[in-house]
């Protein structure tokens, strides 16, 4: 039977109606619910979801290995650690104790050597109005560019590196050994349709090979052409929404448009991709500066 799907915006993404995810699923609607994933180039909402953190899990399982968080302990729920828990703090009687996650343009695990094929993103609870999510099309954003620019940025690569604030001098130095800078190439091809796209985002520290002031403006460039309207579509998330994202060919932005006394709580899996990029070595002017974590 054909999945019916109701398309979410024009450049990307579409809603998939008639399916339960407390039910299991069998393979031919799995791999469905994948030909669509490609053909809505990586997003898919299932609305209406009631689902227990078991059965995220094993629907999540179907489509690869899932990332166990490993390097984000803290994050993780302390009995499924395939589970990122992606909460707030609410702010009380004015006290900024808020946790701000994920509120620059990224692709998840982008500073892995093995970085995320898929996220899926369960919202638990939500705030009356706002903390919506943002997702950009990087086909899309790349077919856009001219073939200069396109054969300008073909073989660059970006370095980016996972920071986690607090601990001790020593936990810095360890967790800082246990992930080294990672290069990314700037234009990635994907591994299951040979498309090309964007692969860059806010967390970048510079291109390899050069520095900061050298890197900033095309970097910037690059972010600012993928985030244009056209290639953007906007999730105004509902409880029970899981909300289902490639980060091959996709990136993300959580804004932070809602009441900070009020609690934001989703919970993703991460589904493993193929490896990329290479370990890198920090250009002189960053190797003791600290850059915004991403997850």
């Amino acid at each position: 039977m054909a999945l019916e799907l109701v398309p979410l915006s024009y450049r990307l993404g579409a809603q998939v109606l008639g399916v339960d995810l407390t039910q299991p699923l069998p393979d031919e609607t799995i791999a469905g619910i994948r030909r669509a994933f490609l053909e809505r180039d990586g997003l898919l909402l299932f609305r209406g979801q009631q689902i227990s953190r078991a059965q995220h899990i094993a629907f999540s399982r179907r489509f690869g290995e899932l990332d166990t968080h490993d390097v984000v302990p803290k994050d993780r729920h302390p009995e499924h650690h395939e589970l990122l828990i992606v909460a707030n703090k609410p702010v009380v009687d004015g006290q900024e104790n808020d946790q701000a996650i994920g509120v620059t343009w990224h692709s998840d695990l982008v500073s892995s050597l093995r970085p995320a094929l898929g996220s899926l993103l369960r919202a638990v609870q939500m705030p009356p109005a706002g903390g919506d999510t943002m997702f950009a099309n990087m086909h899309a954003a790349y077919d856009a560019l001219s073939p200069a620019m396109r054969d300008m940025i073909g073989g660059l690569h970006c370095i980016y590196r996972r920071e986690r604030k607090g601990g001790s001098a020593e936990w810095q130095a360890t967790h800082r050994q246990l992930n080294p800078p990672v290069a990314q190439p700037v234009v990635r091809v994907h591994p299951e349709t040979g498309r090309r796209a964007l692969y860059i985002g806010q967390t970048a520290l510079c291109f390899e090979g050069m520095t900061i002031a050298e890197s900033r403006p095309l970097m910037d460039y690059l972010v600012r052409h993928a985030t244009q309207p056209q290639f953007v579509y906007r999730h105004r998330w509902q409880t029970h929404d899981l909300l289902m994202w490639d980060n091959r060919c996709t990136m993300h932005l959580a804004l932070g448009d809602y009441d900070r006394s009020k609690l934001r709580h989703l919970e993703r899996t991460t589904v493993m991709g193929t490896p990329s990029g290479h370990v890198s070595t920090l250009p002189a002017e960053l190797v003791d500066s600290a850059v915004p974590a991403t997850m």
